[in-house]
């Protein structure tokens, strides 16, 4: 996005490398926060986000990969933008 912080890519990444444990990053946040022994051991992941702009893509209930977003001006129009992209690639998916 045009203006978006440089950090914002590695934002990005982060959300997506979060995606991957199956739920959406606003999702993980609530259950991290709920589980102490994930904040336990949370000192040796090196990269997660437990805020919006994280999905993961799924087919036939197993996760295949995953969408981040960051740089909008809120974590909201992060999550916006996200949940477009996963219906372009529900498009796709379903078009093949």
């Amino acid at each position: 996005m045009d203006g978006a912080p440089i950090l914002s890519i590695e934002i990005a990444q982060n959300k997506a490398y979060t995606a991957l444990f199956g739920v959406s990053t606003q999702d993980f946040s609530t259950l991290s926060s709920a589980t102490r022994r994930f904040w336990l051991g949370s000192p040796r992941l090196r990269v997660w986000a437990a805020y919006g702009g994280g999905f993961p893509i799924k087919v036939g209930g197993e996760v295949v990969g995953a969408i981040g977003v960051s740089g909008a001006p809120t974590v909201q129009h992060d999550v916006d933008c996200a949940k477009a992209a996963l219906a372009l690639v529900a498009d796709v998916m379903r078009a093949e």
